[in-house]
């Protein structure tokens, strides 16, 4: 079902200070921010050959990133992104294993502009899984 790791998120309590770390500390090619007010965050992505660690920091007061900051100060690890090729068959097929979908169990679009779901994480070994259906 899953294909090919996506990203690691990472909850940055600053994150012009997360990205120079990346950028100039390990050289690595970082986008430019991203606002996704429907998410409550805002993104950058640190570009891998192989995968992507996406930073993110609290966009606005009900951002889901500030209540993870504040069990964290230091900011952590907060999600692993899996690809997908069919979302609503992945997300039907671990229902019926007994996952739980977050929010109201109906895909919204992600930063990449793809449908992405979040499966709740003590059904994941407390890890928080992200699905993203990418094209085949």
């Amino acid at each position: 079902m899953i294909s090919r790791l996506n990203h690691v998120a990472i909850a940055v309590p600053n994150l012009d200070a997360a990205v120079a770390r990346y950028r100039d500390g390990l050289g690595a090619e970082v986008s430019a921010p991203q606002d996704l007010p429907e998410h409550g965050v805002t993104v950058v992505f640190v570009n891998l050959s192989n995968s992507k660690v996406e930073l993110l920091h609290p966009l606005g007061e009900n951002s889901p990133i500030k209540g993870f900051l504040e069990k964290n100060p230091s900011g952590g690890i907060h999600h692993m992104c899996f690809e997908v090729s069919d979302i609503r068959a992945a997300a039907e097929k671990l229902i019926q294993l007994g996952a739980r979908v977050l929010g109201d169990g109906k895909p919204r679009i992600g930063a990449h502009g793809l449908p992405v779901l979040f499966l709740h994480p003590k059904d994941f070994d407390g890890t928080l899984i992200e699905l993203e259906e990418v094209a085949g």
